[in-house]
């Protein structure tokens, strides 16, 4: 070990395991390290830059022995961006690591008996995968190593570096989005610069082009939306024109005004520039038959990965074991997708979801795919999923969960254990808040079969689906 005034290097350590947040983890003298960028088995040496009293925080400064798991990045931007952690990171080892963090939540917080855990399902496709994905613009440009500011330097339109609000890494070709959506983000950047429309400045509020979203669908449909910071026609219409001119693909071009000192738009209005203003994609049904079809607006949430949102809902329906004459309830429904996935198999569906544009969605998609068993409810769960809601709306022989991150509301998980659905499928994004609903359901539920999903290679984020029955009154 080297220390300086202002610095400690540990020389000569090997990356134990992965961890949380898509670090790597380096033990040493009884402490933890966590390190972003290296991969298990790299003999690395780690400069720390924070010290905590059980944990430290520490960046690889050589590789002095690679892992056998290591690969080459494809994306010229890693090691900078946030957005892929694990890019260098053999992707067998991805997903034995993912499996394994489903495993250790699973037992370790819930206290869960993980015996039916089954193989993680990965992704067909590890680059090229998503199929939406939200740029920034910004007047400050995260600098290299050694570059020094130039005060005519006009930013760049790429992705906030972590854990620095206000700079941008300008983005050349980002791997995860097919093209033509760096074709369409560069030619946005070299057209606002040749005509000197001016990229926003968050500190100052100053500044017009903010935000660029880019989404598309496997038939082929393209919606971009400009989010700009004032309503200046000058600016605004010639952007527009080029890109309907100049990428005939989009079938949907839409524009912003945010004028507000965030960047969240979901409670803004939407203008259709050209083509329609929604883009529609197409899911496979379950057992086979004419595809779903799913309407999705601006703000609709949608499965950024479809190709395997497909088979995450097969999962679904696979632990439902729908013989055609349940009441489902689908929690958390979102805009309906798991909601009419499961449609054609049961009697009836009920969606709860809190968010009010996504029942109109959902209620619009159930109409589209000719669905006539399927009510949506909006509002809080808490709130909604009451004894009354539920003698109103008949008692759920199926329930499926698919809550946010934070997992269920305890009053939800409650009326869950009074309601005494003869079986739950839950999905989750976040295995561990998983593992403690799934502790307090375990006081009714047997815990089946455990099916992990990988949406998002190269990130340490994994899907979960659990299997749950009410367990049989011992005589």
């Amino acid at each position: 070990m080297r220390k300086t005034k202002q610095e400690t290097i540990i020389t000569d350590v090997e990356v134990s395991d992965a961890g949380a947040e898509g670090k790597a983890i380096v033990r040493h003298d009884g402490m933890v390290i966590f390190v972003p960028f290296v991969v298990p088995g790299d003999v690395i040496d780690v400069k720390i830059f924070k010290k905590k009293k059980n944990y430290a925080e520490g960046r690889a400064v050589a590789i002095k022995k690679p892992s056998p798991l290591r690969v080459d990045a494809q994306c010229t931007h890693f090691g900078i961006c946030g957005g892929c952690k694990w890019q260098t990171f053999d992707y067998a080892g991805q997903l034995r690591c993912k499996e394994q963090q489903v495993r250790d939540n699973l037992e370790r917080l819930g206290h869960i008996d993980t015996s039916g855990l089954r193989t993680i399902c990965g992704s067909d496709n590890i680059f090229y995968y998503r199929n939406k994905l939200e740029f920034t613009f910004s007047t400050k440009r995260w600098l290299n190593d050694g570059e020094v500011r130039d005060e005519a330097d006009p930013g760049a339109v790429g992705f906030h570096v972590p854990q620095v609000f206000d700079k941008v890494l300008p983005i050349e070709h980002c791997a995860l989005q097919r093209d033509p959506s760096n074709q369409i983000r560069n030619a946005v950047r070299d057209f606002a610069l040749q005509h000197s429309i001016p990229f926003y400045d968050i500190r100052n509020h100053t500044g017009f082009l903010r935000n660029l979203v880019i989404r598309n669908t496997s038939t082929g449909e393209w919606m971009v939306i400009v989010i700009v910071a004032e309503r200046n026609d000058g600016m605004l219409m010639p952007i527009m024109e080029f890109l309907k001119e100049t990428f005939p693909c989009i079938t949907s071009l839409l524009y912003i005004i945010n004028d507000k000192f965030n960047d969240s738009y979901t409670d803004l209005e939407v203008t259709t520039y050209s083509g329609q203003g929604y883009i529609t994609e197409q899911m496979p049904r379950y057992g086979g038959g004419t595809p779903l079809q799913f309407r999705i607006n601006p703000k609709s949430f949608y499965q950024t990965n479809s190709e395997q949102a497909f088979k995450l809902y097969s999962f679904v329906a696979e632990f439902a074991q729908l013989r055609g004459d349940e009441n489902v309830y689908d929690l958390y429904t979102g805009t309906g997708t798991i909601a009419q996935f499961l449609a054609g198999m049961c009697r009836r569906v009920i969606g709860i979801e809190y968010v009010e544009e996504a029942i109109v969605d959902a209620r619009l998609n159930a109409k589209l795919n000719g669905f006539d068993n399927c009510t949506f409810y909006a509002g809080d769960m808490a709130k909604v999923l009451t004894p009354d809601f539920i003698a109103a709306n008949g008692r759920p022989e199926v329930v499926i969960t698919d809550p946010p991150r934070a997992g269920m509301h305890e009053k939800v998980v409650e009326q869950l254990l009074a309601v005494e659905a003869p079986r739950i499928v839950y999905v989750s994004c976040n295995p561990a808040t998983q593992a403690r609903d799934l502790q307090m359901l375990a006081a009714k539920y047997d815990i089946g079969r455990i099916q992990p999903v990988d949406m998002f290679p190269h990130t340490q984020h994994v899907e979960n689906v659990a299997e749950l029955t009410l367990k049989k009154e011992k005589k």
